[in-house]
């Protein structure tokens, strides 16, 4: 039986098995491959999307727990034409050097933002749990705080 949901704004309705982890229902049959496969435990959050608003880490979702919800990822977060403010930040900021969690970073980065418009430190610190291996943490809390400097915690593009 499909599952029907919404990913970036419009709905769609998924033919898998029902505990398939969503990202690789994102990745192969939506063909939406900006969510990265880090590790397949939730540690590293390179897979980071939100659902129904919330940070989740979709290698541990399976895609019978989307039913009927909300799928934002990094494509629906903003793009080219319409930037997210941290898309922008990220690269005035130069946080990306490999570039390979940066998708779960942002995902992570906009959901603070959306329930702490001016994080402290401490907040970003607790929020942003996604590994790094280039260690660009501070360029990440740069980027985050002049979002918020400049109060732009614009909502998702899709």
């Amino acid at each position: 039986m499909p599952i029907e949901t919404r990913v970036n704004g419009k709905a769609v309705s998924i033919n898998a098995e029902p505990d398939t982890p969503l990202l690789w229902v994102l990745r192969e049959e939506l063909q939406l491959t900006g969510t990265k496969f880090g590790c397949g435990i939730a540690a590293c959050g390179a897979c980071s999307v939100h659902i129904d608003g919330t940070v989740m880490r979709s290698c541990s979702v399976a895609v019978s727990e989307v039913a009927g919800k909300s799928i934002t990822t990094i494509e629906g977060l903003g793009n080219e034409k319409a930037p997210h403010p941290l898309q922008t930040a990220w690269i005035a900021h130069q946080v990306p050097q490999c570039g390979y969690c940066q998708s779960g970073q942002l995902m992570a980065a906009a959901a603070l933002l959306t329930t702490s418009p001016h994080p402290t430190d401490a907040q970003i610190d607790a929020a942003m749990t996604n590994i790094c291996r280039c260690g660009t943490y501070t360029r990440i809390r740069e980027a985050i705080h002049a979002v918020s400097e400049q109060g732009q915690t614009a909502g998702e593009a899709a």
